[in-house]
């Protein structure tokens, strides 16, 4: 028999596990039957679609007229090189909304992305090729890198890109999987508990906790229109809940942060056990741990970075002191 409750279990446990090269699983537990996909399938769709990316909206290329065309001595006609083009992935430098670069190569050469690299955009993919040159080939191109999200056809672009351009399909989303699957937990002797774990991809352009975040973000900027007309404080219990994650994620203990021996064995020497003791060091201060060298500063440095914990993060006074606590109870 259920027991009577006035109120849905609230989930307490956040996992964050990175699985590769921009991926993470992330998990929440335990909701009560039925709340996990609740939350689970919107997260999806906005996790898909909120972020914000970069594509190329428009391609000129001299002596082109459209996309059927092609450039004397390259091998690739405009249609191959479209194609190329589009698998690139860019970001525009100092986070400005909207970046015009143009290029000019002669043969023989092998064009690969990173040689569109310059001061105002970075390139993610950098091996990709994007045009072979025999060596009698010149190749003059522009093209208009711009932020957004989803997806925005070349039609609906036509009108807002340079009239002599060809305008492009643009892939704005950084994301490339976001899936989720909902297991059993055991709460207590309750055995029908869920637990949601989602499995994010990204491109690289922004990291797979970057991109949940911002799916949380949208959605609680969506559900803020009603909060004033049910007397609900969204921002209040969105900056409680922020708070409630970053100490969930400040306790994961280091050996699930996938260190290398080296690192692990120094930190445990230290008597180091969880994400939360590093951050409350300086860098200094880490760079002193015994027998901890260069290598294995620079991967707990960018570890932390990865978490969310870089250089610029600051904890508040009651974080703090929250943490602080709470390692004092686990280790005790």
């Amino acid at each position: 028999m259920k027991s009577i409750k006035n109120a849905p279990e609230v989930p307490t446990e956040v996992d964050i596990i990175e699985t590769g090269e921009n991926k993470a699983e992330i998990s929440a537990w335990p909701f009560e039957t039925g709340y996990a996909i609740t939350l689970a399938h919107p997260l999806r769709r906005l996790i898909l679609g909120s972020s914000l990316g970069y594509a190329p909206v428009s391609l000129k290329i001299d002596g082109v007229l459209h996309e059927f065309d092609s450039v004397r001595g390259m091998k690739e006609d405009i249609a191959v090189f479209i194609i190329n083009l589009k698998t690139i992935r860019f970001k525009i430098k100092d986070d400005l909304q909207k970046a015009v670069v143009s290029y000019s190569f002669t043969g023989p050469k092998e064009i690969k992305a990173s040689d569109l690299e310059n001061d105002q955009v970075e390139v993610i993919n950098g091996d990709i090729i994007l045009a072979t040159l025999n060596k009698d080939a010149e190749l003059n191109f522009t093209i208009e890198i711009r932020s957004g999200i989803g997806y925005v056809p070349s039609e609906e672009l036509r009108e807002e890109v340079d009239s002599e351009a060809i305008a492009l399909d643009a892939f704005f989303t950084p994301v490339r999987k976001a899936n989720y699957k909902i297991e059993n937990v055991l709460v207590g002797d309750n055995p029908n508990f869920e637990k949601i774990v989602f499995e994010i991809e990204t491109d690289g352009q922004i990291t797979p906790r970057d991109a949940f975040g911002n799916a949380l973000e949208t959605m609680n900027k969506q559900l803020n229109v009603f909060g004033g007309v049910f007397d609900i404080d969204l921002e209040a219990t969105k900056t409680k809940g922020k708070s409630e994650s970053a100490l969930k994620t400040l306790l994961i203990p280091i050996d699930m942060l996938g260190f290398s021996a080296r690192s692990s064995n120094s930190l445990e020497r230290a008597g180091i056990k969880y994400i939360g003791e590093l951050v409350l060091m300086s860098e200094n201060e880490i760079k002193s741990i015994k027998n901890l060298g260069k290598k294995s500063l620079d991967e707990i440095m960018s570890t932390l970075e990865a978490q969310g914990f870089g250089e610029d993060y600051k904890l508040d006074g009651k974080l703090r002191a929250d943490l602080i606590e709470k390692i004092k109870q686990l280790k005790s």
